[in-house]
Parts: structure tokens; C-alpha cells; sequence
């Protein structure tokens, strides 16, 4: 039998079901886990999807009225986790995947530590979604309008849509594929990418005015502070794209932006060609993509901002 045939048997079996990702979820993250939410139901089966909170530009997605943000269930029969790399990631509820009877992840990440019972990763794919879209094919199921709004969410996010180097041929064919099913793509697109909380976009601007450049250009950084996200009355996910600042400017190879949080910084990577940020948040405790990547560091921005910029200068 194959991994995503076990899954299947698993799934048929369990009476209860929870579906967790990552914290400080991405519309891949959210995108994932309600196609899977909607699958399951499909399926005949009663799950509950976890997310503690969300950023509200993925309100519109089907479903997100019936997100938990936490369970009296004390030990589900099957947890299927998605878009999580490390147990340590889950959203703060990691028990909830820990005391489950079966434990299922996943994920496109190539740092995926493969800590669930049951491990379908795909590092090639460039959205986690996009992996999903595959098993649902496989297990016979319908991709409705729902399910396939919640799997274009999840690639049109991760894909920048559509403009990073991991996108590919499959990922058109798959697009296209929902189209067909009269699923509005411009419509997705605007909602997940062009629309923007007036929150974010006094904090982008913020950041912006802060950018500095490291190593003659080729390193920009920035940060926003737990005052800033007070000041403008900050959301959840309200700091999203920030980074993508920094990248977009010409010469800039890697961009660098932190977070202040309660516990210390939330750090996020994005390079152009060349430096491997997975590898470089992976020697500070954290990881992701080649292209796109994160850590959390138990430290202030200055002593963050020190320690990242001596492993990019190696690398650089």
C-alpha cells in the first residue's frame, strides 16, 4: 500500500478528525486546511479545523465561520496536520496532534522533519495546496467551487501569484483546471494579494521609511515593533508582504524583516537568486523555502538583526 493509501484507510476509520497548521498562518496555511476541511465533510466525516486566529483578508473563504480556535476533544482518533514543517510550528497546539490516536503531515516544505505516523511531502510543489489538489484527485474526491476557491488561495499565496521560480507547468494545469469548474481567479488573486487592511498598509509604510542596505545593496532590512502594531490598531496578519518590500527593490538580493512579539522577534526571509534563507534560518532554529523563509528568536531586533546579518555576510 501506498502512504497516500494508508491516509486514506485512516481517514475511513477515524470517528473524530482535526486538521491543525502552522501558527501565524499564510493563506496556503488556511487555504489547505479548510479544501481538506470541505473534503473530509465530503467524505462523510465531522472534522474540526483548528486556527487559533487568522488574518482577515481570507474571511471570505467558504467555511471560516466554522474555524475553531481551540476543542474540548482531548485525544481525536486521526490529526492531519498541513503546511507545518515541525511539530513545534502547530499553532501553539501541538497536543492536539500529539495525543491523537494517528497522526498525518502534509506539507511541500523541504525542512518537513516528517514527525507525523503518516508523512506525504512534496518539496517540488510550490504551494502546499497544490499537494492537496493531488491526494483529493487520488481519493476520487469532488473538487467543488469551495474546495477548489480554498486551493487557489493556498497557491496563488505561495506562488506570489504565480511569480516565483517553484511554480510549475503542473501548477498552470492545475489553475486551469479550476477555471473550468467557474472559479474566478482574478477575483481570488485581487482578494489574497491586492487587497490590503489599512493596518498594513500604515505598517508598510513604516517599514519602508526604516529600510536599510547591507553588503553594497545586495541586503535590505526593516522592522516593525509591538508599539507600531498598537499604534495602528494591528491584526492578526496584518504585518503580511512587508518583506516583499525590501526584494522588490533593485539589487537587493536577500530582504530581511523582523517582528517584536511578546516572546522576542518573528524574523522573515525572502532572496532573489542565489542565498538559500532556508539554510540560513535553519542555523538560527528556524527554516522554510530556498526563496522564502522564517525564524523565531528569543532576542531583541538589534541582537536578532546582528546574528542574521553575520550568517548572510558568509553567505552573500
Amino acid at each position: 500500500m501506498s502512504t497516500l493509501d494508508n491516509i486514506l484507510e485512516e481517514i475511513k476509520k477515524a470517528e473524530t478528525i482535526v486538521i491543525l497548521t502552522h501558527e501565524n498562518p499564510d493563506g496556503d496555511a488556511i487555504g489547505t486546511a479548510l479544501a481538506l476541511y470541505h473534503s473530509l465533510q465530503q467524505m462523510g466525516k465531522n472534522p474540526d479545523v483548528i486556527i487559533p486566529e487568522y488574518p482577515r483578508i481570507f474571511a471570505f473563504l467558504p467555511k471560516t465561520d466554522e474555524i475553531k480556535k481551540e476543542s474540548a476533544v482531548e485525544k481525536y482518533d486521526l490529526a492531519i496536520s498541513v503546511d507545518c514543517a515541525t511539530i513545534k510550528m502547530l499553532n501553539g497546539f501541538a497536543n492536539y496532534f500529539e495525543n491523537a490516536k494517528v497522526r498525518v503531515s502534509i506539507d511541500h516544505h523541504s525542512t518537513n522533519t516528517m514527525f507525523g505516523d503518516l508523512n506525504y511531502v512534496s518539496p517540488d510543489a510550490p504551494a502546499c495546496a497544490q499537494v492537496l489538489l493531488g491526494i483529493l484527485e487520488y481519493f476520487n474526491v469532488e473538487v467543488t467551487k469551495d474546495i477548489g476557491t480554498c486551493i487557489l488561495t493556498g497557491i496563488i499565496t505561495d506562488t506570489g501569484g504565480f511569480k516565483y521560480s517553484g511554480v510549475t507547468s503542473e501548477t498552470f494545469q492545475f489553475v486551469a483546471g479550476l477555471m473550468e469548474k467557474g472559479i474566478n481567479v482574478s477575483k481570488v488573486y485581487r482578494k489574497v494579494l491586492q487587497t490590503k487592511t489599512r493596518a498594513n498598509f500604515e505598517l508598510t509604510r513604516l517599514a519602508a521609511d526604516r529600510l536599510e542596505f547591507f553588503e553594497d545593496g545586495k541586503v535590505a532590512f526593516t522592522y516593525i515593533t509591538k508599539e507600531d502594531e498598537e499604534k495602528v490598531n494591528a491584526g492578526s496578519g496584518d504585518h503580511e508582504g512587508i518583506v516583499e518590500t525590501g526584494r522588490d527593490i533593485e539589487g537587493v538580493e536577500v530582504s530581511i524583516f523582523i517582528r517584536e512579539t511578546e516572546k522576542g522577534c518573528k524574523v522573515s526571509m525572502r532572496s532573489n537568486e542565489y542565498v538559500n534563507v532556508s539554510d540560513v534560518c535553519l542555523l538560527l532554529g528556524g527554516g522554510g523555502h530556498i526563496h522564502a523563509a522564517g525564524v523565531s528568536m528569543q532576542c531583541s531586533i538589534e541582537q536578532a538583526k546582528e546574528k542574521i546579518l553575520r550568517q548572510i555576510k558568509a553567505v552573500i
